[in-house]
């Protein structure tokens, strides 16, 4: 029990979960992955929380928010190991990722306004394509153009003497759009409209659709500065905290 006057120090599995708004389960198997700090037990096993704990758990949640699930897990094990800087160089390289979205997402915008479409990536563009071509112009994998065109977001013609697929500039340009904002407009049937938009020049929907992606990419950021800060409150306590390691 804790004096009123004092901050508690000292949580139960359930104080915990009920302070962080998950269950104790989620808890045990965040303990059970080994994103936290080893937890003490006391009287007959029982666990109990410090403040270090708490924190951790309060990173991992701000974590998981801003970052994919992996960065996340493998942050907090790094942490976890005292491998600091290899940590922060994780979230780092996730930022620039953010970054290198941000600037692909602002030069589409600006490609889109261009009616001269004959040069992209210092590449040339034809009037005839292969998969392999429009891959290397677009910096895409041939296996997502292929899927793309699965999906009904692209449609190459064929070839009537070889049957291979020929890409146009037309396509060439969906295959942009469809790369740069597959992170951020995340429902196939607004790329589809979006793409709808492109093709009769509707560009004042064009660049709401590019608008809302950028206003997700703004929001990811802010939570990945949030995430970062209380991740920085967590190591400043482990460095006073060694008994928590």
């Amino acid at each position: 029990m804790q004096d009123g006057n004092l901050p508690q120090t000292d949580w139960t599995p359930k104080q915990a979960a009920g302070s962080l708004g998950v269950s104790t389960t989620t808890l045990r198997s965040y303990e059970r992955q080994g994103l936290i700090p080893d937890v003490p037990r006391v009287g007959a096993g029982r666990l109990l929380y410090t403040s270090t704990h708490m924190q951790a758990f309060r990173s991992l949640r701000r974590l998981l928010e801003a970052y994919p699930i992996p960065t996340a897990y493998s942050v907090m094990k790094q942490i976890r190991d005292h491998r600091i800087e290899e940590a922060l160089w994780t979230l780092n390289a996730e930022q620039a990722r953010i970054h290198t979205e941000k600037s692909r997402i602002t030069e589409i915008m600006r490609l889109i306004e261009q009616t001269d479409f004959s040069k992209y990536n210092g590449r040339k563009i034809t009037d005839s394509m292969n998969v392999g071509e429009v891959s290397r112009i677009a910096g895409v994998n041939p296996s997502a153009v292929r899927h793309w065109e699965k999906e009904g977001l692209i449609r190459p013609r064929r070839n009537p003497h070889n049957g291979y697929r020929e890409f146009t500039p037309r396509e060439l340009r969906r295959i942009i759009v469809i790369s740069s904002l597959r992170q951020t407009v995340y429902f196939i049937e607004t790329i589809r409209q979006l793409l709808d938009d492109l093709d009769t020049r509707n560009l004042p929907a064009v660049e709401k659709s590019f608008r809302i992606a950028l206003d997700k990419l703004n929001v990811r950021l802010e939570r990945q500065y949030a995430a970062i800060a209380e991740l920085m409150r967590y190591i400043g306590m482990l460095g006073e905290s060694p008994g928590t390691s």
